[in-house]
């Protein structure tokens, strides 16, 4: 049934090139949107890191490096900054990559990114004094400023033409827009959306002296065609793969990782060793939720046990009562409430005192992202429980996130509750995580509004010193705990799976789609 299946694959004509020649990935999550600017989600990161290149990468250890800046200097007193851009960098439609591109398109990330907002807050000025070199004049010290560039997931910075970052924030990059100077050319033409995207190799692209490390180093190409192929069934994904129709999937089942580890043609791989923080998102704009006391009582019911089962294989998950992943630098894990009737027992009383009255809940959900699906389902259970009438949503992962941004009333087409999961690289510290801020309107979805986090998240990246710098990760902790912007459900280290011929598979927060060979 399975091989059976796998033989309907999406296919163009295009595709039956010689096995060799071409690379054929299957991601976490259709891509029915391409503009990673707009769309912070991983899958859009993906397919932007394939197009585009950042002027500043992180490592493995999520130190930033130079990419397309050859260097930077700093002025004694911190307040400007002048970037050199390499030479030979050149954009898809042949245009070199002038500095004045690199202004625009961080202008336009600057709207949409959190930690873009806190730098643009700190701009004086944006100059081009000549087409290879950037000057950003500050109004105040940013050391923190390589880091903002190197971005290494839910919106990078992405640098692409100046008359394309002309696009107002607001409104999505289109498919004639996806031009930038990345390794890979996208083929609009063979563009189906929620289903299919091909590349090609830019063969003018030319990396970095050193090795590949995440998204930082050498990006080399040694394939002539990339294709990214959706296929909604595990099964029929695992199938694919074990026929060899393709190379690499970002997710495969955790029920089928077994059954693949034991196919001598398939290796899998810890996808990002620092992890994926679950959590569960509470709409802060509506009742029940925007009652703190709620927020606090239903995080104390939830068992992370129960979702980080759902997720991944035993000994790939940890409890996590924290607001950045368990692990890393400066992480403050806090005592969790003692689980079982009693707490259930208090979130019911929570809900009463906030005067729940059995209105419905609506918990939007996608139908065909696993790590994502599953956790949703034990948040509907849980709420049942509880005695909350929870109408569980979902639809395709394009639908969910559409959904998610609408600050409407679940009746208006709306939410209340939402599950999702970051890689721990996207939330490590308080000026890239998004989920942190608490700024109302501009914050991430469900809106959360807290003066007390925000003026530690600032406190954090305007410190000049360690000192500093840890009393304000110590002061954001306690207060986002206390104001629950998000409940955490674990970190969880999830197994990518990809032929065995395949080799130079990068870990990351992202797949990194160079340095792979095959043989």
């Amino acid at each position: 049934m399975r091989a059976a299946a796998a033989s309907a694959l999406p296919f163009a004509a295009a595709a039956q090139a010689p096995r060799a020649r071409v690379l054929r990935f299957m991601p976490q999550a259709a891509l029915a949107v391409l503009d990673p600017i707009f769309n912070p989600t991983t899958i859009v990161t993906t397919h932007g890191f394939c197009i585009f290149d950042t002027l500043y990468a992180c490592d493995a250890q999520l130190r930033p490096r130079p990419q397309m800046a050859e260097g930077h200097a700093v002025s004694a007193d911190g307040l400007t900054w002048t970037i050199r851009l390499r030479e030979g960098l050149r954009f898809h439609d042949g245009e070199p990559v002038r500095a004045t591109d690199c202004i625009a398109s961080l202008q336009r990330w600057a709207v949409r990114d959190s930690f873009g907002q806190v730098l643009a807050r700190a701009v004086a000025e944006w100059q081009a004094p000549e087409d290879r070199t950037l000057v950003i004049r500050l109004h105040r010290p940013f050391p923190a400023l390589p880091d903002a560039l190197a971005k290494p997931a839910s919106s990078p910075a992405f640098i692409m033409p100046a008359r394309i970052a002309a696009t107002p924030p607001d409104r999505p990059i289109g498919i004639d827009g996806m031009v930038g100077s990345g390794p890979w050319r996208f083929l609009p033409g063979e563009f189906v959306q929620g289903s299919r995207a091909a590349y090609a190799r830019n063969d003018a692209y030319v990396p970095r002296e050193e090795a590949a490390e995440a998204a930082a180093g050498g990006k080399r190409v040694h394939f002539e065609r990339l294709e990214l192929l959706w296929i909604p069934d595990g099964g029929t994904a695992a199938a694919a793969l074990q026929t060899g129709e393709i190379d690499w999937i970002e997710y495969p089942l955790p029920d089928l990782v077994p059954v693949l580890q034991r196919d001598r043609g398939i290796r899998t791989q810890i996808y990002d060793p620092n992890g994926f923080l679950g959590f569960l998102r509470f709409n802060h704009l509506h009742p029940p939720f925007d009652d703190v006391g709620v927020r606090r009582a239903v995080r104390d019911a939830m068992v992370q046990s129960d979702y980080m089962a759902a997720v991944a294989l035993p000994g790939d998950w940890q409890d996590c009562h924290a607001v950045f992943p368990c692990g890393l630098p400066g992480v403050t894990e806090f005592a969790p409430a003692p689980r079982g009737e009693a707490a259930m027992e208090r979130a019911r009383a929570a809900l009463r005192a906030a005067g729940y009255r059995g209105e419905t809940v609506v918990l939007a959900n996608p139908s065909d992202f696993p790590a994502v699906t599953q956790q949703g389902r034990v948040t509907a259970d849980l709420m049942r429980r509880l005695g909350v009438n929870i109408d569980l949503v979902e639809s395709d992962w394009a639908t969910t996130i559409a959904r998610r941004a609408n600050r409407g009333t679940p009746a208006q087409g709306g939410w209340n509750l939402h599950n999702t999961n970051f890689p721990a690289a996207a939330i490590a510290n308080p000026a890239v995580s998004p989920i942190i801020r608490g700024h109302g309107e501009r914050a991430w979805f469900g809106w959360p509004t807290d003066p007390a986090s925000e003026a530690a998240v600032e406190a954090w990246i305007g410190a000049t010193d360690a000192a500093t710098q840890g009393r304000a990760m110590a002061a954001l902790q306690d207060a986002a705990w206390a104001s629950v912007p998000f409940a955490p459900t674990g970190l969880f280290r999830l197994r990518t799976a990809f032929r065995a011929d395949l080799s130079g598979v990068l870990q990351g927060p992202n797949p990194f789609l160079w340095n792979l060979r095959r043989g």
